[in-house]
């Protein structure tokens, strides 16, 4: 049986979560990469992220969530262009985490717009199929001789930013979620999950 507390903690849960923003994971494979990007979606308030699998089913992730899993539903694609044309019809903006001469500034992106963070595979980033379909580009100014960031430290640096420019607008300060979803997703929540 849940108390009454642990159900007030998920109504306020509830109630921050950013359905206009997501994360899609193209074929993040190491399962602690994927944890951990779970993780930070749960935190900034994402109530949906999105995963190309290939066919494949999700890494095994064990224990390595710390239960975000548990907050944040993963909706699985078959290939990049039908999530990323998914994420398209329900009005997300695509934004891809790469390094090239088109990449801009990850700060200088107005995340209070629909946005869909594109993340890549740890060994080659994002794929020139998401590239190619993506509407932007954005990079993390790295000033040392690394080149580039863990993908899920990647995603963290630019969700957190993104997390930035909604509390400033005050996008936590309201539900975002219609009550009807809400009231269906508190039920579930507390009974399956608590």
């Amino acid at each position: 049986m849940i108390t009454e507390r642990r159900r007030q903690r998920i109504a306020e849960m509830l109630a921050r979560r950013q359905p206009d923003l997501t994360v899609l994971m193209e074929r993040v494979r190491k399962p602690h990469n994927f944890a951990a990007i779970l993780r930070t979606c749960d935190a900034v308030g994402i109530h949906e992220a999105h995963a190309v699998t290939g066919g494949e089913a999700l890494p095994d992730l064990g224990g390595t969530t710390r239960g975000a899993h548990k907050w944040v539903s993963v909706v699985r694609h078959a290939d990049t262009p039908a999530a990323i044309a998914h994420l398209k019809a329900q009005g997300f903006l695509c934004y891809a985490a790469h390094l090239s001469a088109t990449a801009v500034d990850f700060r200088s992106i107005d995340y209070t717009q629909p946005a869909a963070l594109i993340a890549g595979t740890e060994c080659h980033g994002v794929s020139p199929e998401a590239l190619a379909l993506a509407d932007r580009q954005i990079t993390i100014p790295m000033l040392g001789m690394t080149a580039s960031l863990n993908v899920s430290v990647a995603c963290a640096v630019v969700l957190y930013e993104a997390q930035r420019q909604r509390q400033a607008a005050g996008f936590y300060d309201r539900p975002r979620l219609d009550p009807d979803s809400i009231a269906r997703l508190l039920e579930a929540l507390c009974t399956t999950r608590a």
